[in-house]
């Protein structure tokens, strides 16, 4: 006879069978999930954010480098003559009544198009100044020899002739503007070989280019400036010079026979850079004094571009990196008069 087996389940074991996960288990493993996830999350936001910080850092240090390199290059240029040793009698000199060559505006621009900087805008990007520079060319024909070239690179040529020696100079003109973006940019603006005046950026994210010129005020000058002044200080200085002659022409020579910008030794220039993302989480408050607190304790009232507090600054470019840069720049061909040839001697002459 078979034997039957039968088989049962107890109650007790059918009780705590478990074929799936609990509310609670569920929300636990839910809850460390979403844990988890966030804090990959903002890990990928952090090191995402200190790579564009780092990124936007270096480039507003390659931005800084690249313009004051080229403005200390023109600077360099300044009133610089291309001297013909086999042929003393060629040499190109500056003749005293000829204009200074270097000029200034402070707290303005200029357009594009317009002849040099005697038709100011009379309005400015956060109070930056105007810088132009002037120098004698080399080479013959409309492009010279390559030797001397302006701010956007183009070579400048010699003087036509003795008589062009004060127009026919190279023109390297800095100021700052907005592009259609409203992205601040410091210009190059120059006077192109068919004559025509031109312009085009340099460099983005310059907020404020600011100036500072170095003046020999003694005199007779000992070579060394002994003071430091805005374009419109050694304006205000050249205001008070006692002209001679009786026509505009004549009062017009006398004045760039005397003027202080022929005593500009030095220039300092700084400027301040801002980055292309809002990558920064701190306070924005901070104040740049692009000469020190020093100068801007005694001169900020009178030069309001060399103080710059990011509270002013337009809300969508506040949390941008910035740094100030700046450069000290010795002249190297200045213009001593003698009035007795009623040349400009440079000092090695």
């Amino acid at each position: 006879m078979p034997i039957a087996f039968c088989q049962f389940r107890s109650p007790l074991r059918a009780s705590i069978r478990q074929d799936g996960l609990t509310i609670v288990e569920l929300m636990i493993s839910l809850t460390l999930g979403l844990l988890v996830i966030l804090g990959s999350t903002a890990l990928v936001v952090s090191t995402k954010t200190l790579f564009i910080t780092q990124t936007d850092g270096n480039d507003t240090q390659d931005t800084a480098r690249f313009a004051l390199d080229n403005i200390a290059r023109q600077l360099r240029q300044t009133g610089y003559v291309n001297y013909d040793f086999s042929n003393p009698s060629n040499v190109q000199v500056t003749p005293s009544t000829a204009s200074a060559d270097l000029a200034g505006m402070d707290a303005n621009s200029v357009s594009a198009t317009s002849t040099d900087i005697s038709t100011p805008l009379n309005t400015s990007v956060n109070s930056s100044d105007v810088l132009a520079i002037r120098f004698f060319g080399s080479g013959t024909g409309a492009s010279g020899d390559g030797t001397m070239s302006n701010c956007a690179g183009f070579s400048v040529p010699a003087p036509m002739s003795a008589s062009k020696a004060d127009t026919d100079r190279g023109w390297s003109i800095y100021y700052v503007s907005l592009d259609a973006n409203n992205e601040p940019q410091l210009m190059c603006k120059y006077l192109g070989s068919n004559g025509s005046w031109s312009a085009q950026a340099l460099v983005k994210g310059v907020e404020s280019f600011q100036v500072l010129y170095g003046l020999d005020t003694n005199t007779p000058s000992d070579g060394l400036s002994n003071q430091y002044l805005t374009a419109s200080g050694i304006n205000a200085l050249d205001a008070n010079l006692t002209l001679t002659g009786t026509t505009a022409a004549q009062k017009q020579q006398s004045l760039y026979l005397q003027t202080y910008w022929k005593r500009v030794l030095v220039v300092k220039i700084a400027i301040l850079v801002r980055g292309k993302e809002n990558s920064r989480t701190d306070t924005t408050s901070t104040i740049y004094n692009l000469f020190g607190a020093d100068y801007t304790t005694v001169n900020g009232a009178n030069d309001p571009g060399t103080t710059i507090n990011e509270q002013s600054l337009p809300a969508s470019t506040i949390n941008r990196v910035r740094k100030v840069f700046s450069s000290t720049i010795q002249l190297r061909n200045n213009c001593l008069v003698d009035p007795a040839r009623n040349i400009c001697l440079p000092p090695n002459i």
